[in-house]
Order: C-alpha cells, then structure tokens, then sequence
C-alpha cells in the first residue's frame, strides 16, 4: 500500500472524527454552559499538544507568538459564534452543513483583505451557496433564524482563521510600496495549533467567566460530564489533529481536501443514528444545495483525482 493511499485512508479516519466531535460537543453542552466547554475543550487540547511539542516553543521568536495568538483569537471568536448556535438547538446536520461554507467564504475574504485572487469557481459556486444558506436559515415567514445566523457568523470567523492560518503556517513576504520589506517566518504546524487553540480557550473562559454561571456545572457534575468534555477535548481535537497531521506527513500528494468535504455527510448520518435527526424540506434542499457549492469550489481537485486515478 503507497503512503498517498495510506494518507487517504488516514484522512477519512480523521472526517469520522471530526463528526463524532460533534456528538460529543452537543451532549456537552446539554449538561453545562456552552462557552465553558469550549474552553475546557481546547485548553486541554492545547496544553496537551503544548507538552508533546514543548520544545519546538522555546525557538519561537514574538513575531511567531503574536501570528499564532492573532490565528486562535480570530479562531477564538468563530467557536463562540459555533458553540452558542450549537446551544440553540439547531440539528447537527443542518448546523455542519453551514459551516462547511466557510470553505466557500475564505477566498473571498483572502481577497477582501490580502488582495488575493479569487479563483473562477469561487463565482460559480456563490449561487448554489446562498441559495442553500437561504433555505437553510430561513424560516417560513422570510425571518433569519437565530441558531442558523450564528452558523453563519461562525463560518465566517472559521473562514477568516482559515487564511490567516495558512498565511502564519507558510513563508510569506511583506511588502510595503511594492517594495519587499521584509520575510514573515512560518510558524511551526504543532506550536501554531496548540497556541491557536489555548488562545480560544483562555478567551472563551474569560467571557464565560463574564457572562455565564459555573455554578450550574458544577451542580450537574458527573462522570458522563467529564467522559464527554475529555472526549471532545482528546479525541474530537488533539488526536484528530495529529492522525491529520500524520495523514499530511504521508504524502503531499493526498486528495485530503477533497476527502475533508465529506465530513457533513458523517455527521448528518451519526446525528440521524444517535439523535434521531431526519433532514427534510428546505434542510435537505438547503444541504444538498451548500454541498453542491463545496464540491464546485474543489471541483479542479476532483479532476486531479480522477486523472490520476485513470492513468
């Protein structure tokens, strides 16, 4: 077996993964404050990555450090808008749907911000994107609703961080008056990630702390609790980061973000097996729509696949 094959395999392993961390985060969330989760979540997560890589943060220079502080808190902002949506109530496969926009949003704000090109089928799969959000959020009588508009917001912070995450991870050269003034250094991937993900942690815990009462999860403290904020935070982030990492490490030639996109789908099938959730009418319509447009925007990617599997 070729390490591409061995990479593919690995990498739908880690889209399981991510949808079962959906499970986790909605049992969560049943039982204490949203935003106290998060914290927990990605503070162990990234304390655990922290230990693993410790010595890759000593040779960190502060322009790293404010890169990787900047990515979680953009990161930061997204996971409160996602958990909270989450809070509401809205189905976990309508919710995964929408914030699997974000890959459609991210070129359009790498150019709102960086200048950078949009590609052509970024235009082609806007429509099929805003018809699926527009019936994904809303209602009968024309109005947003509030759960879906949090997805949305969320996916756009998500597609933010997206940018920013792969500009702080890649050697990228600073220009002032077309003049290159300068050399970023990319940041490590492990310090990068844990940084990122113990800055969404510490952030959301102080507005938590702000905002919300802990003493409501600590009168509903029991094992099954804790079995699901260990899960969310071991399973559902840091080992779902590293098998992707190692995944990535394989080849450089795997069709991991063509096989990223089917993430969604898990997760529509695990919430229909473990909450009973059934996508019907405009959900369904609103899904197949926004999923239309992911496959749209990485459409060049699934021809690469395609060749290379007829040659």
């Amino acid at each position: 077996m070729s390490n591409a094959t061995k990479a593919d395999i690995w990498l739908v392993l880690v889209t399981i993964l991510a949808a079962i961390s959906w499970i986790f985060s909605k049992e969560a969330v049943l039982l204490m404050p949203p935003l106290l989760f998060v914290s927990l979540r990605f503070l162990l997560a990234g304390l655990l990555l922290l230990a693993v890589g410790f010595n890759q943060f000593q040779a960190l220079t502060w322009n790293q450090y404010r890169q990787s502080i900047l990515v979680g808190s953009i990161f930061a902002i997204g996971m409160c808008f996602w958990i909270m949506g989450l809070y509401s109530g809205v189905s976990l496969s309508v919710a995964s749907f929408i914030t699997s926009s974000a890959v459609i949003f991210s070129p359009i704000i790498a150019r709102i911000f960086f200048g950078e090109r949009i590609p052509m089928s970024t235009w082609y799969a806007i429509p099929f994107a805003l018809a699926g959000l527009g019936y994904l959020s809303l209602s009968g009588e024309l109005e947003i609703q509030t759960g879906q508009l949090l997805f949305i917001l969320s996916a756009l912070f998500i597609a933010l961080f997206f940018v920013l995450n792969s500009r702080a991870a890649n050697h990228r050269e600073i220009v002032a008056l077309d003049d290159i003034i300068g050399v970023s250094e990319k940041v490590p991937t492990l310090p990068l990630t844990a940084i990122a993900l113990m800055t969404v942690g510490v952030l959301s815990g102080t507005l938590s702390f702000v905002v919300e009462s802990w003493s409501h999860a600590a009168d509903n403290f029991s094992i099954n609790l804790l079995a699901w904020v260990l899960a969310s935070a071991f399973i559902g982030t840091a080992l779902r980061f590293f098998m992707q990492t190692h995944a990535q490490s394989l080849s450089t030639n795997s069709h991991g973000v063509v096989i990223m996109i089917v993430e969604p789908i898990w997760t529509a099938l695990l919430a229909a097996i473990w909450f009973g959730e059934r996508l019907v009418g405009n959900d369904l319509i609103g899904c197949v729509l926004v999923f239309l447009a992911v496959i749209i925007i990485r459409w060049t990617l699934f021809k690469n696949v395609f060749k290379k599997r007829l040659t």
